[in-house]
């Protein structure tokens, strides 16, 4: 049952059994919980989620081992496997609308999409721990005026709150990623901090930071003009990275009113 890791799935297999034990901890698994487990390899955290008595269900794109984790794991009752691309995967129907947890090793070729699609849900998992590049949980986590502050940190922030729980060294996978990697705690807010519309939020965060060098009245002069920027409240001089959420909030509701006029 020996597998060679895949690069076109971004496969690296966690096989530090002390860094599997501080990740369960971190999770606290138990009997009665729903967790759904994104990319779970050759079961190095499967097993013991499965062990804890919860009801798993495992997001397994590589068909090979999709056909093995079943047998490698003694063929358990509590567990359900989904041979499916997790970025094309509708979670709350795998929960069937009931409460669920999420967790993964997400492969960091394509982490930020799988994030952004899992934050995309209809319904959000109770919480969510990840493993990623540490260089994605710093951009994550970073606040206005530094360079790790950008798109994924508003957009995941206005979301949840995010907590960095420990770094794990490449040298607990096989093969070992280039990078070192972190665990990351997700917690979906009881609401957004944002209150414009969502998809009017992305679209200024977005043009905001795709020119993040140059000033408001340049990256938005295709969405907001100058006056508008100034009656959100913010100069207009201003650089992308230079804003809170709340003021992303205040160009979004300003687009906002703008369509309705």
């Amino acid at each position: 049952m020996k597998h060679k890791a895949r690069k076109r799935f971004g496969q690296n297999f966690l096989t530090d059994e002390a860094i599997i034990g501080r990740i369960i901890d971190s999770i606290a698994p138990g009997p009665g919980q729903l967790i759904i487990e994104i990319g779970p390899g050759q079961g190095a955290l499967t097993r013991p989620l499965v062990e804890s008595g919860a009801e798993i269900h495992a997001i397994e794109i590589d068909r090979d081992l999709a056909a093995q984790l079943p047998a490698r794991l003694g063929h358990p009752s509590n567990l359900a496997l989904h041979e499916a691309d997790a970025l094309e995967t509708d979670l709350p129907a795998i929960s069937g609308g009931r409460n669920y947890r999420l967790t993964g090793n997400l492969p960091y070729n394509i982490s930020t999409p799988i994030l952004f699609h899992i934050l995309g849900q209809t319904q959000l998992p109770l919480d969510i721990h990840v493993m990623l590049q540490r260089e994605v949980v710093k951009r994550i986590v970073a606040t206005p005026g530094g360079r790790d502050y950008g798109r994924l940190s508003v957009m995941v922030q206005n979301l949840c709150e995010a907590t960095p729980l420990f770094d794990i060294p490449p040298q607990s996978f096989d093969p070992p990623p280039r990078v070192d990697s972190t665990l990351l705690r997700l917690t979906p807010r009881d609401r957004p901090l944002v209150e414009a519309p969502p998809h009017l939020l992305d679209q200024v965060v977005r043009a905001a930071f795709a020119m993040r060098r140059k000033t408001l009245r340049n990256s938005l002069a295709r969405l907001i003009d100058e006056d508008s920027i100034r009656a959100a409240g913010i100069d207009a001089g201003l650089r992308a990275e230079q804003l809170s959420i709340a003021e992303f909030d205040a160009l979004a509701r300003q687009m906002a009113r703008h369509s309705v006029s």
